[in-house]
């Protein structure tokens, strides 16, 4: 294919990282909406805010959750060279998915707080629905890049993304246990799942592949 015609196909990801770093602050920022000054009579300010515990960890498990999203998304890109259509297509899934994130965080903040055992089991099963389906966008993304290699960066080795695959089909499987356990058993134990599940992609950012010990053997050179 000619040169002209290949600018109409791919370019380089400077657009794509601004908007999705746009729309990833926008994300987070949100999330603070669902905490609110407590109602109540005076004298019971301290009782109001820890009776609104479900919302603070509603909120730090999504804060962690947008958090290493953009860390994960920022170490991809800094391995890609250029962006076609598709991946283009792709990174919008993830975006997609990831604006999604305020509204079952409300859901799971409101249900908790309300006490009725039926809403928490749906609301538990819908955050791990969302949960999974945002990993299975990243699924899709990290397919998509060890199927082109010709778009990332030359060092970058050949086992780097397909092994990327494996981190986000443990969030899929992982996100979809926690939401049958939360709706069958316990929605605590869900929510546990939905606290500790962005704090392994936090310790993994960097790839999978470099914490392995074959990894960073090759990272150090040895």
């Amino acid at each position: 294919m000619s040169e002209p015609a290949e600018l109409g196909i791919r370019s380089d990801t400077s657009r794509v990282e601004s908007f999705s770093d746009g729309v990833l602050a926008i994300v987070i920022t949100l999330l603070v909406l669902d905490l609110r000054v407590p109602e109540g009579e005076p004298g019971h300010l301290l009782h109001g805010l820890l009776d609104q515990w479900p919302a603070y960890a509603a909120y730090v498990s999504s804060y962690l959750y947008v958090a290493v999203v953009w860390l994960n998304h920022k170490a991809a890109f800094s391995r890609i060279r250029q962006a076609d259509r598709a991946l283009g297509w792709a990174n919008l899934f993830i975006l997609f998915t990831a604006v999604l994130l305020p509204f079952p965080t409300s859901v799971v903040s409101r249900a908790l707080q309300e006490h009725n055992q039926t809403d928490q089991r749906v609301a538990i099963a819908f955050y791990a629905l969302v949960g999974a389906v945002l990993s299975l966008s990243w699924l899709a993304f990290y397919h998509y890049l060890s199927r082109h290699r010709e778009l990332l960066e030359e060092e970058v080795h050949d086992r780097f993304f397909p092994v990327e695959r494996i981190r986000a089909l443990v969030g899929v499987i992982l996100y979809v246990a926690a939401g049958l356990v939360g709706y069958l058993l316990e929605p605590l134990v869900g929510l546990v799942v939905f606290v500790l599940l962005p704090l392994f992609y936090g310790f993994t950012s960097i790839g999978l592949y470099y914490v392995t010990p074959i990894g960073r053997r090759r990272a150090s050179g040895r």
